[in-house]
């Protein structure tokens, strides 16, 4: 049987003055673009509130520069591990909201390890005080003072729906980016028996005010166009050295325009989505490449970092345009009244993303943008995907005041995934051993191994560092270098 609803789908048992806004808020992000989303997130939904920073050690752990790039702030940062953030985010009075802000696995393991660590510290308090003080949840179980929980996704979805929503499933708040998302949500949520009342619609927090935008002003500099490349779509080689062939195409048909191709890291990092074939180094490989960083370019055509919104504005500036497959830069671009090509030169298609694009007016090919084709937008479709209307968060923003009002007066009911160990026996458990868990949600054997190993806490720490970087290297290597060399062998 499914789990019980954790959260209904209009707080009830609430008094219309028992509102309270978050004081203290926790984002825990496990890449750049997730941190990016969470902190936004947080800020959207508790504008007063202070925002503390944890960093989900893993493989895509953004670096220094990532985050610089990002350009988010927050009260305090640090990295942590699994148990490291359950012990923050459930010790009594720390945090009135936690943000999950990270791949669904993740979101489900810190979902369980917080239903356990509340249901213990809920345990605790009825010993010492009496189970009326700990108060009583309307599933009979106890209910626990714990923190409102929220978790979302940062920017389109356009596969593994269900998968990673059933992942996410049991977190008070699930938030949808656009009206069309959550009623996709509720419909996978309510096919399987799962409870759909934490389904929030909003909008990317990126989007800062959704009301249609003015046209755009042209201004000194060059027509600018922006290619926003992903690290992982398309995939292969043939593919990616073709949409950079057109892009470097396009700056020498039109010497007049400056071409930005817009990396999402450099060699050596990781973002959300593995990059085996960075573009810079199948820039090195066009005709007249060279060891410098812009490979065989032309003059007008870069390859640029830095922040997405800073430079989709000096785009818009001089009356220029967005390229790109499927990214949700796209949305952002969108929202800015920037032109915004999504590219059909590969085919229209669900593994590249950019099917969640019809009906918008942006497919469009190479050959059209090297017409003189700017795409414009359909505003109907663009009300729909919440890149248009009014405060997106307006309505979730209600609802965490009436959750944190609920926490404070009585406690919460006990977070309920959608995956128990009953649902989901031959599934579940990977998951929460892959964090570090077990399958109850308590931390691992192996989590307090280090506490008795004769090391200090520093010495712990330095030697996690080096163990960590060395750790980060290999795989980086494996999947920049070897798989690409091993995939090649295949085809001979």
């Amino acid at each position: 049987m499914p789990s019980a609803p954790n959260t209904p789908a209009a707080p009830t048992g609430t008094a219309p003055g028992e509102r309270s806004a978050p004081r203290r808020v926790v984002v825990l992000a496990d890449s750049d673009t997730r941190w990016k989303w969470g902190v936004l997130t947080a800020r959207r939904l508790a504008p007063e509130a202070a925002v503390d920073g944890l960093l989900l050690r893993g493989r895509a752990t953004p670096t220094p520069r990532q985050l610089a790039e990002v350009g988010v702030a927050v009260d305090s940062l640090r990295e942590v591990t699994t148990a490291e953030f359950l012990r923050a985010a459930t010790t009594p009075g720390a945090y009135d909201m936690v943000v999950l802000a990270c791949v669904g696995g993740a979101v489900q393991a810190m979902l369980h390890g917080l239903r356990r660590a509340a249901a213990d510290g809920a345990a605790a308090a009825a010993e010492g005080a009496g189970a009326a003080a700990a108060g009583s949840g309307a599933d009979g179980e106890l209910s626990a003072r714990r923190p409102v929980v929220v978790t979302g996704y940062v920017g389109v979805v356009y596969e593994k729906l269900t998968d990673g929503l059933l992942l996410r499933h049991g977190a008070d708040l699930v938030l949808a980016n656009s009206p069309f998302d959550a009623e996709r949500f509720r419909v996978v949520y309510e096919g399987v028996g799962a409870d759909a009342g934490s389904v929030a619609e909003c909008a990317l927090p990126f989007l800062e005010g959704t009301a249609a935008p003015a046209p755009a002003e042209t201004g000194d500099g060059p027509f600018t166009v922006v290619f926003a490349v992903q690290p992982s779509v398309p995939a292969g080689r043939a593919d990616r050295a073709y949409l950079l062939r057109r892009a470097v195409q396009h700056a020498l048909r039109h010497p007049e325009r400056e071409v930005l191709i817009k990396l999402r890291s450099k060699p050596g990092e990781h973002t959300t989505h593995i990059e085996e074939l960075p573009y810079q180094k199948l820039a090195r490989k066009l005709p007249g490449g060279r060891d410098g960083a812009h490979g065989g370019l032309p003059p007008n055509c870069r390859l640029v970092y830095g922040n997405m919104g800073e430079i989709l504005d000096r785009a818009r500036h001089t009356g220029g345009l967005l390229v790109t497959v499927s990214s949700t830069a796209a949305l952002e671009s969108l929202h800015r009244g920037v032109p915004t090509a999504v590219l059909t030169d590969l085919g229209v298609r669900e593994a590249l993303g950019n099917h969640y694009f019809t009906g918008s007016g942006c497919l469009a090919s190479w050959d059209e943008l090297d017409d003189g084709l700017l795409p414009e937008a359909d505003e109907k479709w663009a009300l729909r995907q919440g890149v248009r209307g009014g405060d997106g968060f307006a309505a979730a923003r209600d609802r965490v005041t009436r959750l944190v009002g609920r926490a404070a007066s009585g406690g919460l009911p006990p977070l309920a995934p959608y995956y128990t160990v009953r649902t989901a026996p031959g599934y579940l458990p990977g998951i929460l051993r892959r964090y570090g868990l077990a399958p109850d949600g308590s931390p691992g054997a192996g989590s307090s191994a280090e506490a008795a190993d004769g090391l200090g806490a520093a010495g712990r720490g330095a030697v996690r560092r080096v163990v960590r970087e060395a750790a980060r290297g290999a795989y980086r290597h494996g999947v920049q270098r070897v798989a690409p060399l091993i995939r090649k062998a295949g085809e001979l």
